[in-house]
């Protein structure tokens, strides 16, 4: 009874199961697939390393003469020398073109006294063109020893020059100006003025001479004064001097008064002596 026991409790053994095949083309596709990822490792391998050679070969060569800025070119520079313009660009030394900055030169060449503005291009692999745009003389005042001040029409110092060039107007009555490239601020008004002069006008113009509430004087040939006003509604003051000019006879020692546009107003010189000296 026991021992039937035991053999009605006994648990089968568990089967195991028999392996079952691949089939030989589903494993031919798998070695297929790990061979070309394994050929996409090699290649990426070599690129990289390509690369990194490449890259080795090519940083002493880019920082070599071979490619330095060695073709330099300036164009519009009249007042300042194609040398001193390399000069402040950094160019002179014929830097790597890998190293050439074509903003920073450009800002450097901008702080030289006539240039308004300057644009640096390169041209690969030698070569560099600077296209300077410089600013125009309007003016001149005397520079307190012997020689004469160039200003523009922001009032900026271009060059001293020993004699005044001609077609410039003369200011007078204004502080000494500084160095070149540095801004005369107190004769920002009239040069101004003198920048605007109509080309028919400007040599009447004698002289400008600044006034009080920034305004400006001017002194025209014959002896005449203006009174000026500040500078502006430019346009309109420079047609009432031109239509008095026309149209009224006017004596030595006379000041026309336009700093009102559109209400023009002579004064004799007899009314000048009686007030004060007339303006310029």
């Amino acid at each position: 009874m026991r021992g039937s026991t035991d053999l009605g409790t006994r648990r089968p053994a568990p089967s195991r199961a028999k392996p079952t095949s691949i089939d030989p083309r589903l494993d031919q596709r798998r070695r297929a697939v790990r061979r070309r990822h394994s050929r996409r490792r090699r290649v990426v391998l070599m690129v990289v390393g390509a690369v990194v050679g490449l890259a080795a070969l090519a940083w002493p060569l880019a920082h070599s003469r071979y490619l330095s800025a060695t073709a330099l070119r300036v164009v519009g520079a009249h007042h300042t020398t194609a040398a001193r313009v390399l000069e402040a660009s950094g160019l002179s030394t014929h830097p790597p073109m890998i190293d050439v900055s074509a903003a920073s030169a450009a800002r450097r060449i901008d702080a030289l006294p006539w240039v308004a503005s300057a644009r640096v291009d390169l041209e690969w692999p030698d070569g560099v063109v600077v296209t300077v745009t410089e600013r125009t003389a309007v003016a001149v005042v005397a520079d307190g020893s012997g020689g004469w001040a160039e200003l523009d029409s922001t009032a900026r110092v271009l060059a001293i020059v020993p004699n005044a060039p001609s077609g410039l107007v003369h200011l007078v009555s204004t502080p000494r100006p500084g160095a070149p490239g540095t801004t005369l601020d107190s004769a920002k008004p009239s040069v101004v003025v003198a920048a605007a002069l109509p080309a028919a006008f400007r040599s009447l113009v004698s002289a400008i001479s600044p006034s009080p509430g920034d305004g400006v004087d001017l002194a025209l040939a014959g002896g005449i004064g203006v009174v000026f006003g500040t500078a502006t509604e430019l346009p309109a003051k420079f047609e009432d001097i031109a239509s008095l000019l026309a149209g009224a006879h006017l004596a030595d020692g006379s000041v026309l008064d336009v700093s009102v546009p559109d209400s023009p107003v002579v004064v004799p010189p007899a009314s000048v002596s009686e007030s004060g000296s007339p303006p310029g």
